[in-house]
Parts: structure tokens; C-alpha cells; sequence
């Protein structure tokens, strides 16, 4: 067993199932709803589905990143057991969270300078985060040290490809990632942007497809293009989305019917209250090992 504790924020969208067979702990963000808070504990307080008709609606959502307070409690409980702690952290390019994680761990250093605390910047999202924690844990559980399972998450995190498409462009334009005249126009003309997390781990537009069974198609495409392998992939592959379930099925179909060597069947999941929070209904995210980003 282990000797250190595997730790991610809840923004890996992995289920409470998966986090706990995985024996990863995790940390939670909060959103708020029309002024009510509530923590993204992976739809315990908030159903997604709730959550869903509630952004679909109009409601207003924003939400909150750990403090560094909270940070020093989540990981002082885990150093008081005399344990050491690799956390992997919602991307940079999407939050200020990091920095909390930092200051704490630079607190924490001072009051248990014989322990361990690693810090790894996922530039990753999504249930491309909760791939690239599922990685490190096979590896983890291979015997490997903190030390060797810290090296090999910085090694393997940008190789991590995330692609998204959004068949609702609302929520895109109320945060401002698409104008509202891109938008407006986009709508119109049943506009699906494709979506990638680059080097850097933010959202970038990639290309603008028009009608949802192109843009599933182009997905495709993607992770044949750039999969480790090519059709020969043989690693995990990860699906989340937004209260779109059936487009998430129609993807990973076609995953599976390509991929024939796959680590087991495309895993499903949801994306998250907080993620949500930003994309709001409609959006199908694709994940899986392959080439390095570089842009």
C-alpha cells in the first residue's frame, strides 16, 4: 500500500464510485445558484440534472475556488496521519486555484518539514483531469514512490488530449467565450464549435461545424488523428457532458466501434456542477492519451 495520499480538486469529474475504487481524495470547489451556495460534491447537493434545467432556465451561476485556509485543512489532516501528499490541480489556464494550493503547501512545509507535499498543475480539465489522476494511480499502484509518481504526472499531463463540441451556444455567450453576434449567427446557422484544452490548459475555439452529427463525426476524427497509436489505441478513453447524454453514447459508439483495442469500454460521465456553471447544457467532452500539446 501506498505510503502517500493521491489527491485532485472535484473539478476531475470523476464519480464518488470512482474516486473512492481509485482511493483518490478530492476537494471541492462551490457554485452558487440564483445566490444560494452549494460545494461541487459530484451532484450530492445539487442533481445534474436539477442543475441542468436550473442553467438551461437562466439561472444565475457563478462559482468559487478553494482558498488557501481551506487547502491547509484538507491537507493538514492527511500530514497530522504522517503521510505525504501529491495533489493534482485544476488547470491554470481555467482557475487561480493553484496558487492557493501553493501558499498552503508553503505554510504547511514550515510545520512539517519532514513530510511531503507535491503540487502538479493538471492543465487538464474535466474528465481529462480525472484520466490523467486515473493514470497516475495505475502507476501509483505499481509500487512507485511519491518522488517517481510526481516525475511521471509532469511528464504525461500534456499528453492528455482533451476535445469539445457544444450543440447550446448560451451559456458560451453569456460567459463571453463566443460574442453575442458570433453567436446569434452561430444559432442560426446550427454552428457546433470544437473545442480543445491546449499547452497552456486553457479553452481554445478550434474549428466551427456546422449540425451535431458533423461535429460528433469531426471528434472523431480527432482522436483518430491524434490518439496514441492511432487505431491502435489501446489505452482509456474518457466521455463527459452536459445533460446530453445520448449525444455522449452516439460519440462513444463510434469510439468503440473504431477503437478496437481499447482499455475497456468509453467511461461515461457527467461534467461537473462548476464546469457547468460555464458551458451549461449541451456540451460532449472527449478524452484520451495521445500526442503531446504543443499549442
Amino acid at each position: 500500500m501506498s505510503n502517500f495520499v493521491l489527491s485532485a480538486c472535484s473539478t476531475a469529474d470523476l464519480t464518488e464510485e470512482q474516486f473512492k475504487r481509485m482511493n483518490i481524495s478530492y476537494i471541492c470547489f462551490t457554485f452558487e445558484v440564483d445566490g444560494k451556495e452549494f460545494p461541487d460534491d459530484l451532484g450530492k447537493s445539487y442533481p445534474f440534472d436539477e442543475f441542468y434545467k436550473k442553467v438551461g432556465s437562466g439561472a444565475n451561476v457563478k462559482t468559487s475556488q478553494v482558498n488557501e485556509t481551506q487547502f491547509e485543512e484538507y491537507f493538514e489532516r492527511f500530514l497530522k496521519e504522517g503521510k505525504d501528499v501529491l495533489h493534482i490541480c485544476f488547470s491554470s489556464g481555467l482557475s487561480g486555484i493553484i496558487n492557493s494550493a501553493y501558499t498552503a503547501r508553503e505554510v504547511l512545509m514550515d510545520k512539517y518539514p519532514d513530510r511531503k507535499i507535491y503540487i502538479v498543475d493538471s492543465l487538464a480539465a474535466s474528465s481529462g483531469y480525472g484520466l490523467l489522476v486515473d493514470m497516475i494511480n495505475d502507476y501509483r499502484n505499481e509500487g512507485k514512490s511519491i518522488d517517481e509518481t510526481y516525475e511521471f504526472a509532469e511528464r504525461i499531463k500534456l499528453n492528455i488530449n482533451h476535445w469539445f463540441f457544444t450543440t447550446d451556444l448560451t451559456c458560451f455567450i453569456r460567459g463571453g467565450r463566443v460574442s453575442k453576434t458570433a453567436g446569434t449567427f452561430g444559432k442560426l446557422l446550427n454552428i457546433c464549435p470544437l473545442l480543445n484544452v491546449n499547452c497552456e490548459g486553457k479553452l481554445i475555439v478550434r474549428e466551427k461545424i456546422r449540425g451535431k452529427n458533423a461535429v460528433i463525426e469531426e471528434t472523431l476524427k480527432k482522436m483518430i488523428e491524434h490518439a496514441e497509436g492511432g487505431l491502435e489505441y489501446s489505452g482509456k478513453c474518457y466521455i463527459s457532458n452536459s445533460s446530453c447524454i445520448e449525444d455522449a453514447k452516439a460519440l462513444a459508439e463510434k469510439i468503440e466501434n473504431t477503437f478496437t483495442k481499447l482499455n475497456g469500454k468509453v467511461i461515461i460521465n457527467n461534467i461537473g456542477t462548476v464546469i457547468g456553471c460555464h458551458t451549461g447544457p449541451g456540451t460532449v467532452a472527449l478524452f484520451f492519451n495521445g500526442d503531446k500539446r504543443v499549442d
